[in-house]
């Protein structure tokens, strides 16, 4: 059974709006059900992953159905040439309307990522406030680079993390959120035939709920 609703289908390509809290690819666990093996069991058909998403963050991701899709896809991340739009809540009151983030991101060891200028990745994110709350900030973001854990560690870096991550920030503080604030609400990109393609996830529930609390 699909755990994700999908939004957009080709004969290269397929995209679901994947849950928080499910894995892009196999745990370490076996028995602990993934994305790509549940989209697998329920297609009959073998799928190429491109991008990921990290298991607490929700939205749009997109597998490769074929070879020649994979190189393809592969190709526009690699060359920044898909455009990514998050949906973040942040801690804190931003006071700037928009800003660029550009800190180079390296890997720390336990699964955590962090800013180091010598040794790290460049990296870029372009945030948008869109709305301020009473002591948070609903913005948009998009990643120019696709680091791991890229935005999670470039707000956490501006003193202003993400609302319920629990990797980056005060962990009873963010222990105390009903998931992380984070969604992948679209990917946009050209097509080999020109056609240009634009996939959107719907803004969850859950994310939506924990918003509406948050302006309480």
């Amino acid at each position: 059974m699909i755990s994700s609703s999908v939004i957009y289908t080709s004969s290269d390509l397929i995209a679901v709006d994947k849950p928080d809290g499910l894995s892009t690819i196999k745990e370490r666990d076996p028995s602990i059900p993934f994305l790509q093996g549940n989209l697998e069991e329920e297609l009959g058909e073998r799928l190429y992953v491109v991008h990921r998403l990290d298991k607490e963050v929700s939205g749009a991701i997109i597998f490769a159905r074929n070879e020649h899709a994979h190189r393809y896809m592969n190709g526009l991340f690699s060359k920044r040439q898909i455009k990514k739009t998050y949906l973040a809540v942040a801690q804190g009151v931003i006071i700037e309307d928009c800003g660029t983030i550009e800190a180079a991101i390296r890997t720390f060891g336990s699964g955590r990522m962090g800013v180091d200028s010598e040794r790290g990745q460049q990296s870029t994110t372009d945030f948008k406030v869109r709305e301020r709350l009473r002591d948070h900030t609903l913005l948009t973001a998009e990643p120019s680079t696709g680091r791991r854990h890229q935005l999670r560690v470039h707000f956490y870096q501006i003193g202003h993390p993400l609302a319920g991550d629990r990797k980056y920030g005060d962990s009873m503080r963010q222990a105390s959120y009903s998931r992380l604030l984070l969604h992948a609400h679209s990917l946009a990109f050209c097509l080999p035939s020109g056609e240009d393609v634009r996939i959107e996830a719907e803004v969850p529930a859950s994310f939506e709920e924990a918003v509406n609390t948050l302006r309480g």
